[in-house]
């Protein structure tokens, strides 16, 4: 796949990544693309199946690409370059996919929830900083903190949705949707460091999603805006 394929492909599945991912160096920028193009796919995994067995198999075929598996597909043949090259460890996406398996079921309770959000959007942004060369283990887990917080939040988003299709992620032990969003807030304190910079831009939109007083709006203006000034000053 070309870059502007795959850059196309992840602004429609993922717009909130994918402005963060404009502000990456071009040599790193169409890597964070096939890592967010990859993502989609795991998160469809459940959403397209009709049962969760099913949605097994589909993570399962992905993992067996990790594992080195020679499929045509044009984004496992991405992924796989991505491996040879040492621009993505295999341990790293095999986590991703592992932590996907969640969705399969119910997500019984708030610790449950809070290890899903980390392994999800939490591994994903982790990831994302090694492809932009963030080395340092505590820059890394700030920028994990980040994704998590962006990954709660945008659970918390999505959840009208998710019920209208008969889906729920949240936790299922009763905890107040509240709390989580204060886990949320707490996470998304961390500042990025400047070289993970593009992995960390949409924590920009998670703060503005939680600061809204009437729930979930479709992203405007506004929240573009507040993107790109963060990823032109540097400060997230």
């Amino acid at each position: 796949m070309n870059e502007p394929d795959l850059a196309a492909q992840v602004r429609r599945a993922d717009p909130d990544r994918f402005l963060g991912a404009i502000f990456a160096p071009p040599q790193s920028r169409r890597w964070l693309f096939v890592l967010y193009a990859f993502n989609h796919e795991l998160a469809r995994a459940r959403e397209v199946a009709s049962q969760p067995p099913l949605a097994l198999i589909r993570l399962q075929w992905w993992r067996e690409v990790v594992e080195g598996a020679d499929r045509a597909h044009p984004l496992a043949v991405e992924l796989r370059a991505g491996l040879a090259q040492g621009i993505f460890s295999d341990a790293a996406l095999t986590a991703l996919i592992d932590a996907r398996e969640a969705e399969a079921e119910p997500i019984p309770d708030r610790a449950a929830f809070l290890d899903y959000a980390r392994g999800t959007a939490g591994g994903l942004a982790r990831i994302a900083g090694t492809v932009l060369g963030v080395t340092e283990s505590a820059e890394l887990a700030a920028l994990e903190d980040l994704g998590t917080g962006y990954g709660i939040a945008g659970i918390l988003r999505a959840a009208p949705a998710l019920e209208a299709a008969g889906r729920d992620l949240l936790p299922q032990d009763g905890t107040d949707p509240a709390a989580l969003r204060d886990e949320a807030a707490r996470l998304l304190r961390r500042r990025a460091p400047r070289a993970g910079l593009a992995a960390a831009l949409p924590a920009v939109l998670a703060r503005r999603d939680l600061r809204r007083p009437t729930g979930p709006a479709p992203r405007g203006l506004a929240d573009r805006i507040a993107v790109v000034i963060a990823g032109l000053t540097g400060r997230c």
